[in-house]
């Protein structure tokens, strides 16, 4: 890199596309939770909203320009749905405040519903590959639009009198169609003409109120889309380009691809590129950029907490700013939801979790803001200026590079010794169903959950008070016994067919193995919000991985003792692991995934020599972790699927193996899931009313499935009536011989008042389908 920069050179700018909107403390979710239990009012929540904006624009004034109304309650596309006024039909006839209705379709109830108010709450699914949540908009032949412009001209109005410059955030109209579902047969790209013109009027009332530019996001353009969907995007921005507001056409999450070109040459003021996930084609951009437009370059990580290596980002960028000049913004790569706040709230604590050496290896969102800093006082005042703040972070990159805490050269060994055999069960599902009855005979319908009970605040009083010292080791231990068998006894009580021991001693499904693995960190504050108030704390894989003693084994032998019944052992599979961790970088995905299932694989070969003959390895992350493009589907599935099969197939035919997937479309990896020849696969299908499994009119699924028929994320408690038509429905489709009864999915973030009237009616609607089946049989 050259040590002098042109500084004749107009000015570069910075912006960002968003600001994680949990607060620095989680303000918003404690707000959220204490709303919901009436414990505060709709001005206290929404007093600590505008106080949390503030907050965020604040931290981002040194940008040329701070993105306004990234902020959102409980969800972005929800906000989205409001704004355009595509409100389900179940809520209209409610005359209460649109926030009440928002929580309606949010969680499928507001603060002040009664059980008889509830809803059902809307669909919700991955955003792209992330582990982000969105409400699915729902629409029909009959949706119509109508502009409620309030939320955003309100939050324009707080960042004008906070003196900050701008953009108003809104997602695309194309991509709001492109994440939404048909209700009917309807097709959702008819309703586009129906929908522009109300982003027309947002435009123009966005100028109004004093906007010059909006950042408009289309990531679906990252995406393979067929003809029509291209000609869409060609028509809403053709619509739109007469707008009196400059447009920032942002894509994010990967390449353009065969969308290139319609990208650059759509009528916007100016285009955001990921220069992260789609380096490999920036060239392709510069080329091709038309001689009046903006671009944008994400050229730090907005997915990942690793330093940014500036001196190379410098030597890439230097030209392109040499050519461009003021034509070149620097922001990062997407919106910074997808990380912490802060890294500085690891060092203020009296023990910090993250020792000094890997702490120089992070960023968080605050942290990329600097970073972005010191690049665009480079480029705009000389490599000089920021000469000290380069030295530091080379010494951190080198550091990282060359450690010995990152390589093992033992896990490498062991992952390249990898046989085909090791994928393989010793007979087919057949053979092993029939083994697997008569070793453990379960009714038919069997009712089971998926493996977590609440995390009452007993629980995590215990676990802080253990973190802080001032409980010993055996005094944990005997209080996590206890809820174990406070866990236990409920179950048998409901009538539960396989029983779990509910997770008391686990933080987090990723985090607790995590904890237990070489090659893991852990943060303390490191907070990602993954929907609503529902925030994860990523653990960070920096090094190769190695499984140093038994994780589960003691607690899940605990748990056997108290009771007769089967009890599930409970273990988080490696494709969830490396998809719900922050992954180190300097390695395939692959590799770190072989490493993940050969520790996985250990576990539950001492979990079979315990007596353990049910082993749940949940990969409810296999979906998200697709690639975008479908072409490059394959590959991924390939050795995402061999890696679990790696983890569970070195047991005994009669050992009974479930996984479990959470809120995923996956119909379209249906034949990849049946490779993954679990026994039992257990899945979400409430929200859905069972669409999910439509699939399974086309597709034989060869083994048993468990749909979910609770929906955990709601606090609404299902009738028996309920969940008997929800399975009704599934055994139109599979044959009832072959389907269990069960919850969408952990039960850790319910209340025990909540959980056990909706599993006795669970267990109560499986009797009910007992008795239909033996009527049908008679």
């Amino acid at each position: 890199m050259t040590t002098e920069y042109q500084t004749q050179q107009k000015k570069v700018r910075l912006h960002n596309l968003g600001f994680p909107r949990i607060g620095n403390k989680r303000e918003l979710k404690f707000a959220l939770e204490n709303y919901w239990k009436n414990d505060i009012t709709e001005g206290q929540l929404l007093a600590s909203a505008k106080q949390i904006r503030s907050n965020n624009w604040a931290l981002q004034q040194t940008l040329d320009l701070v993105p306004v109304a990234d902020f959102s309650l409980y969800d972005q596309v929800l906000d989205m749905s409001f704004m355009l006024g595509n409100l389900p039909h179940r809520i209209a006839h409610f005359n209460d405040s649109e926030l009440d209705n928002y929580f309606r379709i949010a969680r499928g109830r507001s603060a002040n519903d009664s059980p008889c108010q509830c809803v059902h709450a809307g669909e919700m699914t991955k955003w792209f590959d992330t582990n982000y949540h969105y409400i699915v908009p729902e629409v029909t032949a009959e949706t119509s639009f109508t502009l409620n412009s309030a939320r955003i001209l309100a939050q324009v109005a707080e960042a004008k009198a906070q003196g900050v410059n701008f953009k108003p955030v809104l997602i695309g109209p194309v991509t709001y169609l492109w994440l939404s579902k048909e209700k009917d047969t309807s097709n959702k790209l008819d309703l586009l003409d129906k929908l522009l013109p109300v982003y027309q009027t947002l435009l123009s009332e966005l100028a109004q109120a004093g906007v010059e530019w909006v950042q408009i996001d289309e990531p679906v353009l990252v995406t393979e889309l067929d003809s029509a969907w291209q000609d869409a995007v060609i028509e809403a921005y053709q619509a739109l380009k007469s707008s009196p507001v400059k447009l920032l056409l942002a894509t994010y999450f990967g390449t353009l691809g065969d969308n290139l070109t319609l990208s650059l040459n759509l009528p916007v003021a100016g285009i955001h590129y990921d220069a992260v996930r789609g380096k490999s084609a920036l060239a392709h951009v510069i080329e091709a950029l038309p001689a009046d437009k903006i671009l944008s370059l994400g050229v730090i990580d907005g997915r990942n907490i690793w330093k940014t290596d500036l001196t190379a980002t410098l030597e890439y960028l230097q030209p392109i700013a040499a050519k461009l000049a003021d034509r070149l913004w620097l922001a990062p790569s997407c919106s910074l939801l997808h990380v912490p706040v802060n890294l500085d709230n690891e060092v203020t604590v009296n023990k910090a979790s993250l020792d000094a050496e890997i702490l120089s290896w992070l960023a968080f969102a605050e942290q990329k803001l600097v970073e972005l800093t010191v690049l665009g006082k480079a480029l705009n005042n000389g490599i000089n200026s920021v000469s000290n703040e380069l030295a530091e972070n080379q010494a951190a990159i080198n550091s990282r590079r060359t450690s010995t805490r990152v390589h093992n050269p033992a896990v490498k060994a062991a992952v390249n010794s990898i046989t085909n055999d090791l994928g393989k069960r010793l007979s087919g599902y057949t053979v092993r169903a029939a083994k697997q009855a008569t070793h453990l005979p379960l009714p038919l319908y069997p009712t089971t959950t998926i493996g977590s009970f609440p995390q009452t605040k007993e629980i995590r009083q215990a676990r802080l008070a253990f973190k802080k010292h001032n409980i010993s080791a055996s005094e944990y231990e005997a209080k996590m016994k206890a809820e174990i068998e406070y866990a236990i006894r409920e179950q048998e009580k409901l009538g539960l067919d396989v029983l779990v021991h509910g997770e008391a001693e686990r933080n987090d499904m990723v985090e607790y193995f995590g904890e237990q693995l070489q090659g893991y960190a852990f943060s303390q504050f490191g907070w990602v919000q993954s929907y609503g108030s529902r925030c994860v704390k990523p653990p960070i894989l920096f090094g190769d991985i190695s499984r140093p003693h038994p994780m589960t084994v003691a607690w899940t032998k605990y748990a056997q003792s108290l009771t007769t019944k089967p009890m599930k052992g409970m273990l988080t599979g490696p494709v969830t692991i490396l998809n719900w961790s922050f992954v180190r970088d300097d390695q395939s995905r692959r590799d770190s995934c072989l490493q993940l299932a050969l520790a996985v694989r250990q576990e539950v070969q001492d979990l079979e020599a315990a007596g353990v003959n049910v082993i749940q390895i949940d990969e409810a992350a296999l979906r998200e972790g697709l690639p975008l493009r479908q072409s490059e589907w394959q590959e991924y599935l390939n050795w995402a699927v061999e890696s679990f099969r790696i983890s569970a197939n070195g047991v005994k035919d009669e050992t009974q193996i479930h996984t479990h997937m959470c809120y995923s479309e996956f119909n379209d990896i249906i034949e990849a899931i049946a490779h993954m020849d679990a026994d039992v696969i257990t899945i979400e299908t409430s929200r859905s009313d069972m669409e999910l499994l439509d699939v399974f009119e086309k597709f034989a699924y060869p083994n048993q499935i468990g749909p979910g028929v609770y929906d955990i994320h709601s606090p609404n408690i299902p009738s028996p009536e309920q969940v008997t038509k929800l399975m009704l429905k599934a055994a139109e489709r599979i044959p009832a011989n072959r389907l269990w009864v069960n919850p969408d999915c952990g039960l850790k973030t319910r209340q025990w008042d909540e959980v056990l009237p909706a599993l006795q009616n669970m267990v109560e609607a499986a009797k009910i389908l007992r008795a239909v089946a033996a009527e049908r049989v008679a």
